[in-house]
């Protein structure tokens, strides 16, 4: 079973991913801060990590991105915001592995396929 690790400071929507997550097959991880994400990931490593990039805000995504580079993680990287232009142009865009707009499960769900090379809405019939 793929692990992700899910940080982000809105506990309701990091429930509802990991519900979502869950159903779709996997081991899903949730930290609300930014050094809670450093732990788990140090604790129980992920084969993919989702970070929103307000954490509350944009500095805290980009500083959590850079300390995840920084401990040795080479592993997928998505970044979601509602303000995705907060990390275009920085040292830290170059640092993740894709770039999400919050909130299109859709995309989410099918990135996280894409990289990690599994099929979970695929095996469900596509429900969302």
């Amino acid at each position: 079973m793929k692990r992700i690790l899910l940080a982000d400071d809105d506990a309701e929507v990091v429930t509802v991913q990991q519900t979502l997550l869950e159903a779709l097959g996997y081991e899903v991880r949730m930290a609300l801060t930014p050094a809670d994400t450093l732990r788990e990931l140090r604790r129980i490593p992920p084969d993919l990590i989702i970070v929103d990039l307000r954490l509350p805000r944009a500095t805290d995504g980009r500083n959590l991105i850079r300390g995840i580079r920084d401990a040795g993680c080479q592993l997928p990287v998505i970044a979601v915001s509602g303000w995705p232009d907060d990390l275009y142009g920085t040292p830290e865009e170059d640092l993740v592995t894709r770039v999400l707009t919050k909130g299109n499960i859709r995309e989410l769900v099918g990135t996280i396929e894409e990289l990690l090379g599994t099929r979970a809405l695929a095996q469900r019939g596509g429900q969302s």
